[in-house]
């Protein structure tokens, strides 16, 4: 168990969005004890869209939040970022429809969050504990939660590629596994989708500055990858920030196999309904589910 953190102080950044191609600002301001993640459309009359699962709007290629018909996009990496160094509650003031996508993985927003500083709060932080298994199928994808004494996320990732066709890796996710081997894992793609991807409105930000990209042979980035493995070590990146959004860190073995943002947000919100299968661990106590992830549904 730990306190509650925020900002020791306010953060600019600046940036292109991945996939609406605009040039978009962000402060991330300190908020006090229990208020969470909030995002403020400071270009839409300073709507705010509180980072939950009851405000995930689309899946595609990303995560939206939604709120009074307002949007912000791509959310995941800063949410990874953020419940990776164990940031409970700040306001993200944004002047545009997504994140920066910077260099496509959560590098730039740690780096950013380290260098401003992190403080602690008095409030502590309860858990949501995994008591028994959880599965969400969707086709030849699965995800699923399971009991685990700590927080561990297992991926599978499979394509048919020369590339990299298989890869695994399980971890225990800890600021410092966070931070050296998740945060640096950049977003992925494939060339022969570009086209596709760009007549959907989508991907009209994306480089080879920010998308490691591949043709039907290799990646042709001239960066070599920071990791062998970096395309499933992403998989759990975006993992980490999806599963943020139901408000509590998960005390459990999160295992997904060939999944993304949809399965991570289906898993959510079953587990939501499930309230046999798990319990809130608090500092004093173990209670059961509480009123607030109740009212998500």
């Amino acid at each position: 168990m730990r306190l509650q953190n925020t900002l020791d102080k306010d953060i600019y950044i600046s940036g292109q969005g991945l996939h609406s191609g605009r040039n978009i600002s962000m402060r991330l301001r300190p908020a006090t004890s229990d208020t969470g993640v909030v995002f403020i459309r400071t270009d839409k009359g300073n709507v705010r869209i509180k980072a939950s699962v009851s405000a995930v709007s689309d899946t595609t290629f990303a995560t939206t939040l939604s709120s009074e018909g307002v949007k912000v996009g791509t959310v995941e990496h800063l949410l990874a970022a953020l419940s990776g160094l164990n940031i409970d509650n700040v306001y993200v003031e944004i002047d545009g429809p997504e994140i920066p996508i910077m260099d496509g993985s959560a590098s730039y927003f740690v780096s950013m969050i380290m260098k401003a500083g992190i403080s602690q709060q008095s409030q502590a932080v309860s858990c949501l504990r995994i008591l028994a298994p959880i599965v969400v199928t969707e086709g030849e994808s699965q995800i699923a939660v399971t009991p685990y004494d700590g927080t561990r996320i297992t991926y599978r990732l499979f394509y048919t590629h020369p590339a990299f066709g298989e890869q695994k890796m399980g971890i225990d996710i800890s600021t410092m596994s966070f931070i050296n081997e998740v945060a640096p894992a950049r977003t992925f793609g494939f060339l022969r989708d570009v086209e596709m991807l760009k007549s959907r409105g989508l991907a009209q930000g994306g480089s080879l500055d920010n998308v490691i990209v591949l043709n039907d042979r290799e990646v042709i980035n001239s960066e070599t990858l920071r990791f062998e493995n970096e395309f499933v070590r992403h998989k759990i990146l975006d993992a980490v920030g999806d599963l943020s959004l139901i408000g509590l860190p998960i005390y459990g073995h999160v295992i997904g196999n060939k999944s993304g943002h949809t399965l991570h947000i289906k898993l959510l919100r079953k587990i939501l309904l499930m309230k046999d299968c798990w319990d809130i661990l608090t500092p004093s106590a173990v209670v059961s589910p509480a009123s607030e992830l109740a009212a998500q549904l």
